[in-house]
């Protein structure tokens, strides 16, 4: 007798049944093509998970009407898939994608990114990034213009104290207004340089101002670029500690300018500065309040050097440093600063700043 291929036959199934379509994969493959991912990602945690397309039923394994024969061969050892499914209950590991780990990642959003700026948020939120020192830092300013308007007719001796304030105020105020705190290193070398040319320009005496303050200017240029040649941090760092400390020191050395300057001009320049950031201070418009300050300046520039015996000059003065007190006004203002700018470069960089201007016009 020949063997046969046992094959099955209709009478088997009493109630002639016809099997159900078999798919054309296996149990672990179908299993595996109906799991669904359960973990949290970057998308999932922040956008709507994704709604399981196969209903609950899918986890069943698929019954089979076939012979017993046939389920024996199913029973038999399989090889190894190159997968296999996942247990149930424990989310598979993600793959990761290629191009590096952060590549597979979805686009950054705004609630997760801790590093988002005061000043990027009040640009994505439609505010301004530019605020404003107000009345208190103006008062300061203020009255630090009126100390150097009062001690410039007595002597220079009496012009270097609150000179030397406004110095040390204007190089801790820029290391802030840079981001770069603190900074002590950085702050007492710009400060040395304005106390270097403030002693200069008493040694030489007020017909060698210009080359008593350029002087310690180149020296102290030099001085930081040596300094910063030989940190150890990495380039960006060191190019950005350079700009930072040559442009403090650059603006504590031309604060004595002051010292340099005829003590009348410089007593309407500190008078205008003074009430020009006051006006500027005023709850107006912007242009209405820019307008207002240099009248106001120009106005008290006269009324200071008709009591100095400068004249209508002193309105050109006046006008002048305001502008160059405004300027400085708008850059403490700059990128959202914090309460500590406002009380160090917005007091400083005003009257700083027109210093050069008084120095000039005198």
């Amino acid at each position: 007798m020949t063997n046969q291929p046992y094959e099955p036959y209709e009478g088997y199934d009493p109630y002639q049944q016809q099997p159900p379509a078999q798919p054309q994969w296996g149990y672990d493959e179908q299993q595996y093509a109906t799991q669904q991912w359960q973990g949290q990602t970057w998308e999932t945690q922040t956008h709507a998970p994704v709604q399981a397309a196969a209903p609950e039923t899918a986890y069943l394994p698929p019954q089979s009407y076939e012979r017993p024969y046939v389920a024996e061969q199913q029973q038999q050892p399989q090889p190894q898939q190159a997968y296999s499914a996942p247990q149930a209950g424990a989310a598979p590991a993600p793959t990761p994608a290629p191009g590096g780990p952060d590549a597979g990642f979805g686009p950054a959003t705004l609630a997760g990114n801790a590093r988002v700026t005061d000043a990027q948020r009040a640009r994505i939120e439609g505010r301004s990034p530019i605020i404003e020192p107000g009345m208190q830092p103006a008062l300061l300013t203020a009255l630090l213009g009126v100390l150097l308007a009062a001690t410039a007719p007595i002597s220079s001796y009496a012009l270097v104290v609150p000179l030397v304030i406004l110095q040390a105020v204007t190089a801790a105020g820029w290391f802030r207004l840079n981001g770069m705190w603190p900074a002590r290193q950085g702050i007492a070398l710009a400060f040395l340089g304005g106390v270097t040319a403030d002693v200069a320009v008493l040694v030489a005496g007020r017909d060698q101002a210009p080359a008593a303050i350029l002087g310690p200017l180149g020296i102290w240029v030099l001085l930081t670029l040596v300094l910063q040649l030989r940190s150890h941090a990495d380039p960006d760092t060191r190019m950005y500690g350079l700009m930072a400390t040559v442009a403090s020191s650059a603006l504590a050395i031309i604060a004595t300018g002051y010292l340099g300057a005829d003590p009348d001009a410089v007593s309407v320049g500190a008078a205008a500065v003074a009430v020009a950031v006051l006006a500027r201070a005023l709850p107006l418009p912007t242009p209405a309040s820019v307008v207002v300050s240099l009248l106001a300046a120009a106005g008290a520039g006269i009324a200071v050097g008709g009591m100095t015996g400068l004249g209508a000059k002193g309105a050109l003065i006046g006008a002048s440093a305001a502008v160059c007190a405004l300027v400085g006004h708008r850059a403490a203002s700059y990128d959202y600063p914090s309460r500590f700018v406002h009380f160090t470069a917005g007091v400083a960089l005003p009257l700083t700043a027109a210093a050069p201007v008084v120095w000039i016009l005198h």
